[in-house]
């Protein structure tokens, strides 16, 4: 008995100590972006790497450029890179629960940013609070144009947390504002801005005194924002955008469109490395963590560009 309870000790002990070497080894991550084309998804990538370069972390950065399918079989390699935790952003909501659940079989823990996966979310999810800062986009646009007129919105990817979460945002505004009807709503494939102009082209042909337009990201917004110009139609049309990104913060100062939501990506991607390394340490951490952003304007745009949260 006695002996049985040593080798017990020494067993617990050995265990112990295996536990604190794990605890203090966070030594490669993978990072699993939708498309780097995006400029919001680049602004996270080079704050995750900067993070993990100060504490002496290596990162192995994968980019779907979009496509679900790929993504995950990006996914299926970083896995066989010894890699200790995953900070993942889904391509797309089909299939965006399978690397989640590639991950968690193998043992890796899942820190999600901006877009969680449906029926099989990360460990933690960090985002923008997009209902609230859609919300006040909404709120914004629909003041400047009277709260009355026809709106338009061009919604990013179908499905995807930042699309849903930014309608029912916007669907809030909506409610509160009867004298604004919605005459067209389009989805697009990427959020980026060739679409935009392409949406915003067609919409403006069937919808000539549209006077609202929200699109839902930056990049969206930029393209709108180009088609109305082509188009030059009498009246004025308001345009709202949703990001922060640089190129489009620039453009908001020159009064290419009218208003956005700053998010905090440079926030994020700190935030996505500090909580990837709690999570192989063994430690809890809450299974979402919502951010704020900030309603961006004209007047308020230029601490923003000089420097990005």
């Amino acid at each position: 008995m006695k002996l049985a309870r040593i080798l017990l000790a020494s067993a617990a002990v050995l265990a112990m100590s295996l536990g604190s070497v794990q605890a203090k080894d966070t030594k490669k991550i993978g990072l699993a972006v939708a498309n780097l084309q995006a400029n919001f998804f680049n602004q996270i990538k080079q704050s995750v790497e900067d993070e993990a370069k100060k504490r002496g972390i290596q990162v192995v950065t994968v980019d779907a450029k979009g496509d679900g399918p790929t993504q995950i079989n990006q996914i299926q390699d970083l896995l066989t890179q010894n890699i200790d935790a995953l900070i993942y952003i889904p391509a797309g909501a089909a299939a965006a629960s399978v690397p989640v659940k590639l991950a968690k079989n193998a043992g890796i823990p899942v820190v999600n940013v901006d877009r969680n996966a449906d029926g099989a979310p990360g460990d933690t999810f960090l985002a923008t609070d997009s209902v609230a800062s859609a919300k006040a986009v909404c709120d914004y646009i629909l003041r400047q144009a009277g709260g009355k007129g026809k709106m338009v919105i061009i919604h990013g990817q179908k499905g995807t947390t930042p699309e849903v979460d930014r309608s029912k945002g916007c669907a809030e505004s909506l409610k509160a504002n009867p004298g604004v009807k919605v005459v067209a709503e389009q989805y697009s494939n990427m959020w980026a801005q060739d679409e935009g102009f392409q949406i915003m082209q067609n919409m403006l042909q069937a919808n000539p005194d549209v006077s609202i337009v929200f699109a839902q990201a930056d990049a969206l917004a930029l393209g709108a924002a180009q088609a109305i110009k082509v188009a030059n139609p009498s009246q004025k049309i308001v345009v709202g955008g949703f990001d922060g990104d640089t190129a489009a913060l620039e453009a908001l100062s020159k009064g290419v469109f009218d208003v956005t939501a700053t998010q905090q990506t440079q926030k994020m991607g700190r935030d996505a490395v500090a909580n990837a390394v709690k999570l192989v340490a063994g430690e809890k951490v809450p299974a979402v963590q919502l951010m704020d952003a900030t309603l961006t304007t004209k007047e308020n745009v230029a601490g923003f560009i000089a420097n990005h949260p």
